[in-house]
């Protein structure tokens, strides 16, 4: 058996064995007052009023001691620390902890505190399981000093970060800021265009005439119709039609596709901004 198939199959046997201790390891529900970046703002206050916070998060770290244990959970806002007492939060729930993995997702509720090392932490009065994940995530050597991550051993197969997607977000923050400030992008040019009196529309994404660059298109079929359709490589020639029908300026963020060949930075399907101004 692969190294990997034991780690799911010890997975399964803690999954099973939290079922039989009467934990729901995929609950529908947890409400969730804060993010770690919202506690960290907070801090003062919320330490100061004892105030509760309830955070939810994959544990990507855990440090035993005996009766106490440090783990670091991450939503997608970040990550902050967690602090469990086998007094505090009892006998049982201290076990079902000791069955949670690196990977699974879950729920704390409990007050703020510093660490002697100064970081933020959450002290957890209970907490709840909220999905129990069968598969490890790929080992990511690292260290923490204060608020900032210092990766040494990142992630870096390429063929499991392109296919896998969802791992490289999980284990590399520098990928999810990629994401992030795309988004800013995209929202920064539709306020540029906004301010300035151009209206937002959409343009048919199934087109029965293929036109406004140089590119081979995606061909599909319209069975009530009985005709080919093509997917758009460009809405120019819409957004075209639209400034002779009386709108004097015109944008759009489209979904374009090219039957071309592709590489890291050359994908068949891409998003394209295209505005126009009479």
């Amino acid at each position: 058996m692969r190294p990997e198939d034991q780690l799911i199959e010890r997975r399964r046997e803690k999954l099973a064995k939290l079922r039989e201790m009467g934990v729901e390891p995929y609950p529908y529900k947890f409400q969730v007052t804060h993010t770690s970046r919202e506690v960290k703002e907070e801090f003062d206050s919320l330490s100061s009023a004892r105030d509760p916070v309830s955070v939810a998060g994959r544990i990507m770290s855990v440090r035993e001691h005996g009766k106490t244990c440090f783990s670091h959970i991450q939503d997608w806002e970040g990550r902050i620390q967690i602090y469990i007492r086998r007094d505090v939060v009892g006998d049982e729930a201290f076990s079902t902890f000791k069955l949670l993995d690196i990977g699974d997702i879950i729920g704390v509720r409990g007050t703020v505190f510093r660490t002697r090392t100064g970081e933020i932490t959450v002290e957890v009065g209970s907490f709840q399981v909220l999905c129990k994940s069968l598969r490890p995530l790929p080992v990511v050597k690292e260290k923490v000093e204060g608020d900032r991550r210092i990766i040494y051993d990142p992630f870096t197969d390429k063929e499991q970060r392109y296919r896998q997607r969802y791992v490289d977000l999980i284990v590399n923050p520098d990928v999810r800021e990629v994401f992030r400030r795309r988004t800013e992008t995209i929202r920064a040019l539709r306020n540029f265009l906004d301010e300035r009196g151009f209206l937002e529309v959409e343009t048919p994404v199934l087109q029965p005439v293929y036109g406004g660059a140089s590119a081979r298109p995606f061909v599909t079929h319209h069975n009530a119709l009985d005709m080919d359709l093509y997917l758009r490589i460009s809405n120019e020639l819409y957004l075209k039609r639209l400034i002779v029908g009386g709108f004097e300026k015109v944008y759009e963020f489209s979904k374009d596709f090219r039957n071309e060949g592709m590489d890291r930075l050359h994908n068949p399907e891409f998003t394209l901004l295209e505005a126009y101004q009479a």
